[in-house]
């Protein structure tokens, strides 16, 4: 339950539009409603400024979509990761204007625009990385960011990251996402005085090992300041990014 529904609710209550007992059912499950299969924590908007997302891996379709109803119905938009077609179908189902992006594998159901917090600038090495970057850039506009994608600016050809730099200087957080050796966030983070997140892929030949050697060499940056998140983890990245939009947003009102 988003805030806003919150002071609705207790609006309405107080204006005689809605009875006690009406609310009260609603808000017995504030905390978290018990699907036998999941445990939806409806509390999450409120303490966190973000509503539950569904991590779709390991869930069937029926699941997934008994997740994002129980979402729907208190007001929340609906973000599902690591999901697939099936998926797509069975959400669809109690949601038309769901959208299933097949690149990022998520899931999208939109029913409150989310309020701007700032500018996001997700970045990337090479093309293979898109799917890491797609998820990035679909958790950070869903919560509140202005996304702005720079792909293939790799070092192999460091001009083509330099024709960006006016971009990243811009931006309030920047989001980097390499495979193979990781170089990429350590060059950024030499470049703009913003928050770099960086993200390690699993692109890359054998001695990459899946991305270990991406994420080793993120941590051993030298450029200081940079956060890592771990391998391939697009969602946790902007989920990052969130955060520091978030707390920039509170210190200027």
């Amino acid at each position: 339950m988003t805030p806003e529904r919150l002071r609705d609710l207790l609006a309405a209550v107080a204006s005689g539009h809605t009875s006690p007992d009406s609310a009260l059912k609603e808000l017995r499950h504030l905390p978290f409603e018990d699907l036998g299969f999941a445990r939806v924590d409806h509390h999450r908007t409120l303490r966190q400024g973000v509503a539950e997302v569904i991590y779709g891996e390991g869930k069937t379709p029926e699941q997934v979509a008994g997740i994002a109803k129980s979402l729907l119905h208190h007001g929340a938009n609906v973000l599902v990761t690591r999901t697939n077609q099936a998926a797509a179908v069975a959400v669809a189902q109690i949601a038309q204007d769901a959208e299933f992006n097949p690149t990022a594998k998520t899931i999208t159901v939109v029913r409150n625009q989310p309020e701007i917090l700032g500018a996001v600038a997700v970045v990337c090495a090479g093309t293979s990385d898109l799917p890491v970057v797609e998820e990035a850039s679909i958790t950070a506009t869903m919560l509140g960011a202005e996304v702005h994608r720079v792909t293939d600016v790799g070092v192999a050809g460091l001009h083509r990251l330099l024709d960006a730099k006016k971009v990243l200087d811009e931006v309030d957080v920047a989001i980097v996402v390499a495979g193979m050796e990781g170089a990429l966030p350590s060059v950024v983070g030499g470049m703009i005085a913003t928050p770099v997140i960086a993200v390690p892929t699993s692109v890359g030949y054998g001695a990459s090992f899946g991305g270990i050697a991406a994420l080793l060499g993120m941590l051993s940056s030298c450029a200081s300041g940079v956060t890592v998140v771990n391998i391939d983890n697009g969602f946790g990245a902007a989920a990052a990014a969130h955060r520091i939009l978030r707390f920039q947003a509170r210190r200027k009102t």
